[in-house]
């Protein structure tokens, strides 16, 4: 199918989609309320070193709507970095025609700082950074704050799950009133049992975000983590539905949607069907396709997908028609060879 075509069935199948189904309730359901369609970001440390003008512009250019900030590409310190340098990172974005949707890598290259720490000053210490955090975001025009930080939740020897719960607990309640202050929301995000030993499923994300009991607290969900789940990533999509607030789109070996082997028609599909309108933001972990390929390729692989999901969910004259518009099938791999085993890559 020529490049045209592809974008024509992108816009149709989506646009009709979104008519059909972007609703409140069920479709055509007397009453129900308009929702905006999911939107597409991008995590900024794709971009390498790239100056932060030039990322925001290839970003625009590609169609994403907005961006993920990592804290340590400004500076190791949040506290480093200045109302200056936030208005600036602020103003280049939406100069591009972007907003800032949040921060993520919350507490890559701290130090001294751990949720799960046996030491009550270090907790505390750890909650006052994650409310200097949620200010940030708050300044650059943000809402999220994505909980990864792998290394910086580990369980330490000998400390069961259970109380490792309720420190994490203990933290992140004592961040709410910043988080309430700042229009900001805590997405707790599980990761493989391959980069942590604490929050390694959907459902023990879903467990601590009950725990901590406030609207402020919700649920992350990462392709790349899902992975190592047993249940299919559509069905945990489903399952957590209530809590799932943010959601990050990668493939199994780390590179970006397209570039693996996981197929994202049916977790978008599922992402439709829950009513899912929030952000898919593309995090790769290895870069070695270089950053404009993997973010020109990351989302046109995800809009086809999208298209394809939405398609799935339409009126079947409409769907046989759009189904004409496509044409053949092509690699849903970015036309890249057979790909690579995962290797899972460390994260920084």
């Amino acid at each position: 199918m020529r490049r045209h075509g592809r974008r024509r069935f992108f816009e149709l199948a989506t646009a009709a989609a979104i008519g059909t189904c972007a609703r409140v309730g069920s479709p055509g359901a007397a009453g129900a309320e308009a929702r905006p369609a999911m939107k597409f970001a991008i995590c900024n440390e794709t971009f390498g070193d790239w100056p932060f003008d030039r990322a925001f512009a290839l970003a625009a250019e590609c169609g994403y709507a907005g961006m993920e900030i990592a804290p340590f590409t400004l500076a190791d310190d949040v506290r480093e970095i200045s109302a200056a340098k936030r208005t600036e990172v602020r103003r280049l974005a939406e100069k591009s025609g972007l907003r800032v949707i949040g921060l993520h890598w919350l507490l890559a290259r701290t130090k001294g700082l751990h949720l799960t720490s046996p030491d009550a000053t270090v907790r505390r210490r750890t909650a006052e950074y994650l409310g200097e955090l949620a200010r940030c975001c708050a300044d650059l025009g943000g809402t999220l704050l994505v909980f990864g930080s792998p290394k910086q939740r580990d369980l330490a020897p000998g400390m069961d799950r259970a109380e490792g719960m309720r420190l994490a607990v203990e933290v992140f309640r004592a961040t709410l009133p910043v988080c309430e202050k700042t229009d900001t929301i805590l997405a707790i995000e599980p990761l493989a049992p391959q980069t942590t030993n604490f929050i390694t499923t959907a459902a023990e994300g879903a467990e601590l975000v009950r725990a901590v009991d406030s609207p402020r607290c919700r649920l992350h969900l990462d392709c790349k983590a899902m992975v190592s789940e047993r249940v299919p990533i559509a069905d945990l999509v489903r399952q957590h539905r209530a809590r799932l607030v943010h959601f990050h789109a990668n493939d199994d070996n780390g590179q970006g949607p397209g570039f693996g082997r996981l197929d994202f028609v049916p977790i978008f599909r599922a992402l439709c069907e829950i009513g899912y309108r929030g952000w898919v933001s593309v995090e790769v972990f290895d870069l070695a396709p270089g950053a404009e390929r993997t973010a020109r390729q990351s989302i046109t692989h995800l809009k086809t997908c999208l298209a394809r999901a939405c398609a799935a969910r339409l009126p079947p004259d409409v769907a046989r028609s759009l189904a004409r518009r496509q044409g053949p099938k092509h690699n849903n791999r970015g036309n890249l060879t057979e790909p690579k085993e995962p290797n899972r890559p460390g994260m920084p």
